[in-house]
This record gives structure tokens, sequence and C-alpha cells, in this order.
């Protein structure tokens, strides 16, 4: 009865205006396709509490609804008054009153994506967000540094470092460094599910230790096949009480010190750190980077082989040993040969 009623006055205020072959224009009009702003897209940011007749002055001054009066006709016929929400919106095609009132009423808000790729430390994900539009590098930085929001995975934790998810985001162009990182560890929650929980408390792991290990595994290598096998070298090595020896926790050690120049020397891998795997046995105190779901995974299910060794094709491949006599072979054919051929320019 009242939406009767207000079709009523709202047809008898438009008559007296401008007469019935004026209303039937309007009326039509809300679904004519409409044009008019130049530029390739135009963005309506709409804040939350905007009266519906500042949604339609924003709208028009944008030029994505003709006239006042179109949208007040668009709106009384879609129904759809009180489901227009709040969100920036970008628009590029031309449409009707009535389809951007649909799209308005669905919340089909403009989202921006950063992406971050696994294995980086939360200051190479800091640096992504600061060539982003959502803030600086410090910003992400402060925000990594709430350990609190993971404290009931990991007591232990005094920073995010692990626990930020690699994943492509997309959130509205107002999101803070605060809602990105709470996002992304929604997504690590999701990964580190219910499975991967039960599995670390059979096999006496904490979070954090799965993790760590899982970050080494990321850090190691980027194929899928290897992942395991690499999982197995570690948990090898750690079950014979041997040192892990891996370089990325070497690397990781001289970056929290300022020390990392790109370059991994002799003298770096004798670098006093907890997190130098060749000088303290055991995992490092925690992890060194943001490991994918498929390294999550393999930390939990290596391989079964007895490989304790590995070295680098220089492919993005490795070939594993189970014996120091038969690395030390592998070392020669793909590092020290390897490399004496590239300078001979065999290569």
């Amino acid at each position: 009865m009242k939406k009767i009623l207000l079709m009523v006055a709202l047809v008898a205020l438009l008559l007296g205006g401008i007469g019935a072959y004026g209303v039937s224009r309007l009326y039509e009009g809300a679904d004519t396709p409409y044009r008019g702003y130049g530029a390739a897209e135009v963005f309506v940011d709409i804040v939350p509490g905007t009266t519906i007749a500042g949604i339609g002055r924003q709208l028009v001054d944008a030029g994505v609804v003709e006239d006042q009066r179109t949208f007040r006709i668009a709106l009384w016929r879609s129904g759809r008054d009180r489901l227009l929400q709040a969100g920036e919106y970008r628009f590029t095609e031309s449409a009707s009153a009535l389809d951007v009132i649909d799209v308005l009423a669905r919340g089909r808000v403009h989202l921006r994506t950063v992406t971050f790729p696994e294995g980086l430390t939360r200051w190479e994900m800091a640096e992504v967000f600061g060539r982003s539009e959502f803030g600086v590098a410090e910003e992400f930085l402060a925000a990594s540094e709430r350990a609190d929001l993971v404290a009931d995975l990991d007591s232990e934790a005094t920073d995010l470092e692990g626990y930020l998810f690699p994943e492509t985001y997309a959130l509205p162009r107002g999101a803070t460094a605060d809602d990105l990182v709470e996002a992304m560890l929604v997504q690590f929650r999701r990964t580190f599910d219910d499975v991967l929980l039960v599995q670390a408390v059979e096999q006496e792991m904490t979070v954090r230790q799965v993790v760590t290990l899982a970050s080494l595994i990321q850090r190691e290598t980027g194929q899928d096949d290897e992942r395991p096998v690499v999982s197995a070298v570690y948990r090898n090595r750690l079950d014979r009480r041997m040192p892990l020896q891996c370089d990325p926790t070497v690397i990781y050690a001289l970056l929290l010190a300022g020390l990392y120049d790109g370059n991994l020397t002799r003298d770096n891998l004798r670098y006093d750190s907890p997190y130098n795997t060749y000088v303290y046995p055991g995992l490092p105190p925690g992890p060194i980077a943001a490991p994918g779901a498929a390294d999550l995974r393999a930390a939990l299910a290596p391989a079964d082989v007895s490989y304790v060794y590995f070295v680098s094709r220089n492919d993005g491949t490795h070939v594993f040993a189970d014996t120091l006599r038969e690395h030390n072979r592998n070392v020669r054919e793909y590092q020290v040969e390897y490399f004496r051929r590239r300078r001979a320019g065999g290569l």
C-alpha cells in the first residue's frame, strides 16, 4: 500500500511539473544507456551514511546517470532504495540508471588487487605493498608485527613471518595494511586446516616448526615434485642430528643484520646467528619466508627416501644423494665443473 501511495505521489508530482508525456519519457529513460563522462573510466566513492539524494547527486555529477529525475524514477521502479551499498564503484561503459542501481544494490564495489609471490619475507612483502595503491611499506611492516593475531597457533611468535599467506588479494581502495594482513592470516588458516593440524600433532610438531620447515622447503625448490624430497632430506638430517646446512637460513640471518649484499661467501656460512643452520643444529628459531600450500603439505608429508644431501643442477632442479661421497661427486659435476665450463666459455 505504501509503495502504491508513493507511486501516486511521485506521478502526481511529475505530472504537475512536466506532464504525462514527459513522465513517460522519464519512465522509459531509466532503461536508456547513458554515459556522460569523457574519460575511459570514472569512480564514484559512496561513503557509509550517504543519503539517497546524496548518492543520486554523486552519480549525476560523475556523469554516470543523466539527471536526478531519471535516478529517482529508476530507483522507484527497482524498489531497491533500501539496498544501495556504500563503497567505491568503477564505471567504464554506458549503462542505464536501472543497471547502475543494480550495481549499487548488489554491492559490486571496485576491488584493487595486490599479489604476493611465495617465498617472500615480510620485508619483501612490505616492498610489494608499497608499490601497490594501498599504502606505504612502513605501514605493512608495522601490521606484520601483530604477533597476537596468531597467538593461538604460535605462542612463540614475535611477528607474523611465515604466516602471511602468499596469494593475490582483492580489497577496496580504502583497505589498510591491517585489513590486508588480517585477510592474509585468514587465508593461512584456511590452508593450514584441521587436517594439517592433526598431522602436526600426530608427528609431534608444533605449528611453528611445520611453518619453519615449510619455509626452508620453499626457499630451496620451486619444483612441486621436489618439495616432498627436500622435506625428507631435512627430516632425515634432523633425525640423525645432522646440521641442516640450509643456505637460505644464512641469507635470512644476514638480512636480519643488514649484512646481505646478494652474495653468499664461505665466511658468511660461519656467521653467528641462531638462524644459521651451518652453525646451530636443528631448525632455525622461526620461519624465514612465506611458504605456500604445497610447502606446508610437504613439510608434513616427506617422501619415503633416505637422502641427506642435495645440490642444484643450476636449472631449477636438484640432484639428491645418500652418501657424502656421492654428494661430493655431484658437487664436482654440477657446481665445480659447471662453473669451470662457463668461465671457459663452454656454456
